[in-house]
Protein backbone atom coordinates (compact mmCIF):
# COMPACT_ATOMS: atom_id res chain seq x y z
CA UNK A 1 0.00 0.00 0.00
CA UNK A 2 1.37 3.22 -1.02
CA UNK A 3 2.31 5.71 1.61
CA UNK A 4 1.37 9.80 1.94
CA UNK A 5 4.63 11.90 1.66
CA UNK A 6 4.84 15.69 2.09
CA UNK A 7 7.84 16.92 0.51
CA UNK A 8 9.30 20.71 1.23
CA UNK A 9 11.39 22.00 -1.28
CA UNK A 10 9.30 19.93 -3.58
CA UNK A 11 9.79 22.13 -7.23
CA UNK A 12 12.65 21.32 -8.56
CA UNK A 13 16.07 19.47 -7.74
CA UNK A 14 16.24 17.07 -5.40
CA UNK A 15 12.46 17.48 -4.52
CA UNK A 16 11.36 16.57 -7.53
CA UNK A 17 12.95 13.71 -8.09
CA UNK A 18 11.82 12.44 -5.08
CA UNK A 19 8.16 13.26 -5.87
CA UNK A 20 8.72 11.54 -8.90
CA UNK A 21 10.26 8.52 -7.50
CA UNK A 22 7.46 8.17 -5.41
CA UNK A 23 4.91 8.53 -7.38
CA UNK A 24 6.56 6.00 -9.47
CA UNK A 25 7.08 3.30 -6.78
CA UNK A 26 3.22 4.03 -5.80
CA UNK A 27 3.05 6.44 -3.05
CA UNK A 28 1.07 9.88 -3.13
CA UNK A 29 2.75 13.28 -2.29
CA UNK A 30 2.54 16.81 -1.14
CA UNK A 31 4.49 18.89 -2.68
CA UNK A 32 5.09 22.25 -0.49
CA UNK A 33 7.46 25.37 -1.86
CA UNK A 34 7.39 28.95 -2.67
CA UNK A 35 7.68 28.34 -6.19
CA UNK A 36 3.24 27.52 -6.96
CA UNK A 37 4.15 27.85 -10.50
CA UNK A 38 6.45 25.29 -10.61
CA UNK A 39 4.50 23.20 -7.94
CA UNK A 40 1.29 22.95 -10.10
CA UNK A 41 3.25 22.07 -13.00
CA UNK A 42 5.09 19.07 -11.52
CA UNK A 43 1.67 17.86 -9.46
CA UNK A 44 -0.13 17.97 -12.95
CA UNK A 45 2.39 15.56 -14.37
CA UNK A 46 2.31 13.57 -11.47
CA UNK A 47 -1.57 13.43 -11.94
CA UNK A 48 -4.13 14.99 -9.34
CA UNK A 49 -4.75 11.62 -7.49
CA UNK A 50 -0.71 10.95 -7.22
CA UNK A 51 0.02 14.64 -5.88
CA UNK A 52 -0.79 18.23 -4.60
CA UNK A 53 0.85 21.63 -4.57
CA UNK A 54 0.94 23.52 -1.66
CA UNK A 55 2.83 26.95 -1.65
CA UNK A 56 4.52 27.63 2.12
CA UNK A 57 7.60 30.16 2.73
CA UNK A 58 9.12 27.08 5.51
CA UNK A 59 10.58 29.92 7.31
CA UNK A 60 6.87 31.01 8.58
CA UNK A 61 5.57 28.59 11.59
CA UNK A 62 2.25 29.58 10.42
CA UNK A 63 2.74 28.79 6.74
CA UNK A 64 4.10 25.48 7.99
CA UNK A 65 0.87 24.49 10.22
CA UNK A 66 -1.51 25.19 7.13
CA UNK A 67 0.99 23.10 5.08
CA UNK A 68 0.79 20.38 6.88
CA UNK A 69 -3.09 21.18 7.99
CA UNK A 70 -4.18 21.28 3.89
CA UNK A 71 -1.48 17.71 3.43
CA UNK A 72 -3.44 16.39 6.07
CA UNK A 73 -6.84 17.74 4.59
CA UNK A 74 -6.10 16.02 1.55
CA UNK A 75 -4.91 12.89 2.25
CA UNK A 76 -5.93 11.73 5.52
CA UNK A 77 -2.63 11.29 7.63
CA UNK A 78 0.99 11.52 6.41
CA UNK A 79 3.55 8.58 6.76
CA UNK A 80 6.37 10.24 5.95
CA UNK A 81 7.60 13.73 5.80
CA UNK A 82 10.91 14.88 4.05
CA UNK A 83 12.11 18.27 5.18
CA UNK A 84 14.02 18.59 2.18
CA UNK A 85 13.90 22.94 1.53
CA UNK A 86 17.82 24.35 1.83
CA UNK A 87 19.70 27.26 0.20
CA UNK A 88 23.10 27.36 -0.72
CA UNK A 89 26.22 29.96 0.12
CA UNK A 90 26.71 32.73 -2.44
CA UNK A 91 30.30 33.02 -1.74
CA UNK A 92 32.93 31.20 -0.10
CA UNK A 93 33.84 31.28 3.44
CA UNK A 94 33.12 33.72 6.14
CA UNK A 95 35.10 37.11 5.56
CA UNK A 96 33.42 36.81 1.86
CA UNK A 97 30.30 36.11 2.94
CA UNK A 98 27.16 37.84 2.83
CA UNK A 99 25.61 38.64 6.06
CA UNK A 100 21.66 38.53 4.41
CA UNK A 101 23.04 34.51 3.03
CA UNK A 102 23.95 33.91 6.49
CA UNK A 103 20.77 35.09 7.48
CA UNK A 104 18.78 33.07 4.68
CA UNK A 105 20.32 29.70 5.00
CA UNK A 106 20.23 29.44 8.72
CA UNK A 107 16.83 30.51 8.74
CA UNK A 108 15.78 28.02 6.04
CA UNK A 109 18.38 25.16 6.52
CA UNK A 110 18.17 25.25 10.02
CA UNK A 111 15.18 27.15 11.71
CA UNK A 112 12.78 25.95 9.19
CA UNK A 113 13.75 22.36 9.58
CA UNK A 114 13.10 22.47 13.29
CA UNK A 115 9.25 23.78 12.44
CA UNK A 116 8.89 21.06 9.72
CA UNK A 117 9.86 18.57 12.45
CA UNK A 118 7.81 19.53 15.23
CA UNK A 119 4.57 20.16 13.03
CA UNK A 120 5.28 16.76 11.40
CA UNK A 121 5.53 14.64 14.93
CA UNK A 122 1.81 14.82 15.95
CA UNK A 123 0.98 12.94 12.46
CA UNK A 124 4.22 11.04 12.43
CA UNK A 125 3.23 9.63 16.01
CA UNK A 126 -0.50 8.99 14.93
CA UNK A 127 1.22 6.37 11.62
CA UNK A 128 4.37 5.58 13.15
CA UNK A 129 6.15 7.48 10.29
CA UNK A 130 9.25 8.75 8.75
CA UNK A 131 10.95 11.59 9.12
CA UNK A 132 13.94 12.41 6.98
CA UNK A 133 16.22 15.80 6.57
CA UNK A 134 18.15 16.81 3.85
CA UNK A 135 22.01 16.67 5.11
CA UNK A 136 25.10 17.22 3.46
CA UNK A 137 29.01 15.39 2.98
CA UNK A 138 29.36 19.30 4.20
CA UNK A 139 28.40 18.19 7.41
CA UNK A 140 30.82 15.45 7.43
CA UNK A 141 34.01 17.76 7.16
CA UNK A 142 35.53 20.88 7.97
CA UNK A 143 34.97 23.10 4.97
CA UNK A 144 37.12 25.99 5.68
CA UNK A 145 35.26 29.03 6.96
CA UNK A 146 31.45 27.77 5.41
CA UNK A 147 28.54 28.72 7.10
CA UNK A 148 26.67 26.29 4.77
CA UNK A 149 28.72 23.53 6.34
CA UNK A 150 28.01 24.60 9.37
CA UNK A 151 24.46 24.44 8.77
CA UNK A 152 24.62 20.83 7.59
CA UNK A 153 26.76 20.10 10.72
CA UNK A 154 23.31 20.91 12.60
CA UNK A 155 21.24 19.22 10.09
CA UNK A 156 23.40 15.93 10.92
CA UNK A 157 23.78 16.42 14.58
CA UNK A 158 19.66 17.14 14.52
CA UNK A 159 18.72 14.28 12.89
CA UNK A 160 20.81 12.18 15.70
CA UNK A 161 18.75 14.09 18.31
CA UNK A 162 15.32 13.88 16.85
CA UNK A 163 16.22 10.35 16.49
CA UNK A 164 16.70 9.41 19.78
CA UNK A 165 13.40 11.81 21.26
CA UNK A 166 11.03 9.92 18.24
CA UNK A 167 12.72 6.17 17.89
CA UNK A 168 10.96 5.02 21.34
CA UNK A 169 7.53 6.63 19.84
CA UNK A 170 7.91 4.15 16.72
CA UNK A 171 9.00 7.32 14.49
CA UNK A 172 11.89 6.46 11.79
CA UNK A 173 14.53 9.46 11.27
CA UNK A 174 16.82 9.34 8.52
CA UNK A 175 19.79 12.02 6.94
CA UNK A 176 20.13 12.03 3.33
CA UNK A 177 24.09 13.33 3.68
CA UNK A 178 25.11 13.56 -0.21
CA UNK A 179 28.13 15.16 -1.85
CA UNK A 180 27.83 17.26 -5.40
CA UNK A 181 24.41 16.79 -6.92
CA UNK A 182 23.79 18.71 -10.75
CA UNK A 183 21.01 21.00 -9.31
CA UNK A 184 19.71 24.73 -9.98
CA UNK A 185 21.05 24.75 -6.07
CA UNK A 186 24.69 25.47 -8.73
CA UNK A 187 24.77 28.42 -11.25
CA UNK A 188 26.98 26.04 -14.02
CA UNK A 189 26.90 22.44 -15.06
CA UNK A 190 28.46 19.65 -12.65
CA UNK A 191 29.27 16.90 -15.31
CA UNK A 192 31.09 14.96 -12.24
CA UNK A 193 28.46 15.55 -9.85
CA UNK A 194 25.44 13.09 -8.63
CA UNK A 195 22.07 13.57 -10.11
CA UNK A 196 18.79 14.02 -8.19
CA UNK A 197 17.73 10.34 -9.29
CA UNK A 198 20.55 9.14 -7.32
CA UNK A 199 19.51 10.95 -4.22
CA UNK A 200 15.75 10.30 -5.05
CA UNK A 201 16.88 6.35 -5.15
CA UNK A 202 18.72 7.20 -1.57
CA UNK A 203 15.16 8.34 -0.47
CA UNK A 204 12.89 5.54 -1.52
CA UNK A 205 15.80 2.81 -0.16
CA UNK A 206 14.96 4.36 3.72
CA UNK A 207 11.06 5.29 3.25
CA UNK A 208 10.07 1.72 1.47
CA UNK A 209 12.67 -0.06 4.14
CA UNK A 210 10.75 -2.78 6.22
CA UNK A 211 8.92 -1.20 9.49
CA UNK A 212 11.39 -2.85 11.70
CA UNK A 213 14.70 -1.45 10.31
CA UNK A 214 16.03 2.15 10.55
CA UNK A 215 18.44 3.62 8.30
CA UNK A 216 19.95 6.38 10.30
CA UNK A 217 22.10 8.31 7.49
CA UNK A 218 23.24 7.79 3.85
CA UNK A 219 26.23 9.27 2.62
CA UNK A 220 26.67 9.24 -1.04
CA UNK A 221 29.27 11.13 -3.22
CA UNK A 222 30.15 11.10 -6.50
CA UNK A 223 33.20 8.97 -7.61
CA UNK A 224 35.06 11.86 -8.03
CA UNK A 225 34.26 15.84 -7.33
CA UNK A 226 33.83 17.94 -4.88
CA UNK A 227 32.68 17.06 -1.06
CA UNK A 228 29.99 19.79 -1.01
CA UNK A 229 26.42 19.45 -1.62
Amino acid sequence: MGKNILITGGSSGIGAACAKGAVAAGHRVALAARSVDKLEQLAGELGSENAIAIECDVTDPQAQEQMFAAAKDHYGSLDAVFANAGLGATAVGTENGMVENFREMIMVNNFAVTLTAKFAIPHLKASKGHLVLTGSQGGHVALAGSVYSATKWFIRGYAKNLANELVPHGIRVTSIDPGMVETPFFDNPQPQALRPEDIANAFLYAVDAPPHARIAEIEINPMVGAHNA
